[in-house]
Protein backbone atom coordinates (compact mmCIF):
# COMPACT_ATOMS: atom_id res chain seq x y z
CA UNK A 1 0.00 0.00 0.00
CA UNK A 2 1.70 3.54 -0.85
CA UNK A 3 0.91 6.89 0.59
CA UNK A 4 0.60 10.14 -0.76
CA UNK A 5 1.03 13.23 1.40
CA UNK A 6 -1.39 16.17 -0.06
CA UNK A 7 -1.40 19.57 1.24
CA UNK A 8 -3.98 18.91 3.94
CA UNK A 9 -4.89 14.79 4.23
CA UNK A 10 -2.70 11.48 3.28
CA UNK A 11 -3.74 9.90 0.51
CA UNK A 12 -3.89 6.16 0.76
CA UNK A 13 -3.45 3.92 -2.21
CA UNK A 14 -4.14 0.10 -2.75
CA UNK A 15 -4.23 -2.39 -5.49
CA UNK A 16 -7.62 -4.07 -6.40
CA UNK A 17 -8.10 -6.85 -9.05
CA UNK A 18 -11.13 -5.52 -11.60
CA UNK A 19 -12.73 -7.97 -13.08
CA UNK A 20 -14.73 -7.77 -16.22
CA UNK A 21 -18.01 -9.85 -16.93
CA UNK A 22 -19.79 -11.05 -20.62
CA UNK A 23 -20.31 -7.77 -22.56
CA UNK A 24 -17.48 -5.49 -20.40
CA UNK A 25 -14.98 -7.87 -21.14
CA UNK A 26 -15.66 -7.28 -24.90
CA UNK A 27 -15.77 -3.99 -24.59
CA UNK A 28 -12.15 -3.87 -22.29
CA UNK A 29 -10.70 -6.26 -24.15
CA UNK A 30 -9.86 -7.90 -20.81
CA UNK A 31 -10.99 -10.36 -18.17
CA UNK A 32 -9.09 -9.12 -15.27
CA UNK A 33 -6.42 -5.92 -14.42
CA UNK A 34 -4.71 -4.58 -11.57
CA UNK A 35 -5.77 -1.16 -10.84
CA UNK A 36 -4.32 1.34 -8.21
CA UNK A 37 -7.07 3.00 -6.34
CA UNK A 38 -7.47 5.19 -2.96
CA UNK A 39 -8.50 3.00 -0.40
CA UNK A 40 -11.41 5.52 0.22
CA UNK A 41 -13.42 6.00 -2.86
CA UNK A 42 -16.75 6.28 -3.91
CA UNK A 43 -18.35 4.29 -5.96
CA UNK A 44 -18.20 6.78 -8.93
CA UNK A 45 -15.32 7.70 -8.59
CA UNK A 46 -14.02 4.50 -9.47
CA UNK A 47 -16.63 3.89 -12.15
CA UNK A 48 -15.41 7.17 -13.46
CA UNK A 49 -11.50 5.45 -13.04
CA UNK A 50 -12.32 2.99 -15.10
CA UNK A 51 -14.09 4.45 -18.16
CA UNK A 52 -10.66 6.85 -18.10
CA UNK A 53 -9.16 3.42 -18.38
CA UNK A 54 -11.58 2.00 -20.83
CA UNK A 55 -14.13 4.58 -22.50
CA UNK A 56 -15.70 1.73 -24.37
CA UNK A 57 -17.27 0.84 -21.15
CA UNK A 58 -19.43 3.94 -21.46
CA UNK A 59 -21.89 1.81 -23.67
CA UNK A 60 -23.12 0.15 -20.05
CA UNK A 61 -22.83 2.98 -17.82
CA UNK A 62 -27.06 2.51 -17.23
CA UNK A 63 -27.14 -0.76 -17.44
CA UNK A 64 -24.15 -2.15 -15.31
CA UNK A 65 -23.55 -2.53 -11.13
CA UNK A 66 -20.17 -3.06 -9.68
CA UNK A 67 -19.44 -5.45 -6.95
CA UNK A 68 -16.88 -5.07 -4.59
CA UNK A 69 -15.83 -8.33 -2.39
CA UNK A 70 -19.21 -10.18 -4.44
CA UNK A 71 -21.64 -7.39 -2.86
CA UNK A 72 -23.26 -5.28 -5.26
CA UNK A 73 -22.80 -1.83 -5.30
CA UNK A 74 -24.92 0.85 -6.99
CA UNK A 75 -22.79 3.35 -8.80
CA UNK A 76 -23.31 6.53 -6.94
CA UNK A 77 -21.95 8.80 -3.78
CA UNK A 78 -21.89 6.12 -1.53
CA UNK A 79 -17.82 5.57 -0.21
CA UNK A 80 -16.42 2.23 -0.87
CA UNK A 81 -13.20 1.53 1.69
CA UNK A 82 -10.86 -0.84 -0.29
CA UNK A 83 -8.19 -2.90 0.74
CA UNK A 84 -5.12 -4.71 -1.37
CA UNK A 85 -6.28 -7.31 -2.82
CA UNK A 86 -9.63 -6.50 -3.25
CA UNK A 87 -11.99 -7.56 -6.05
CA UNK A 88 -13.82 -5.74 -8.10
CA UNK A 89 -16.32 -6.88 -10.20
CA UNK A 90 -17.83 -4.84 -13.20
CA UNK A 91 -21.03 -6.66 -13.76
CA UNK A 92 -23.17 -6.02 -17.09
CA UNK A 93 -26.79 -6.92 -17.28
CA UNK A 94 -26.89 -10.82 -18.11
CA UNK A 95 -29.22 -12.67 -20.12
CA UNK A 96 -30.24 -16.29 -20.11
CA UNK A 97 -32.88 -18.49 -19.92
Amino acid sequence: MKSVLGDEALLRFGKVCVLYFAKSAELTGVRAEPVAVPTSISSRELWQQLLRRHPRLSLLQEQLVLAVRQQYVAIGDQTLTLNDGDEVAVVPPLSGG
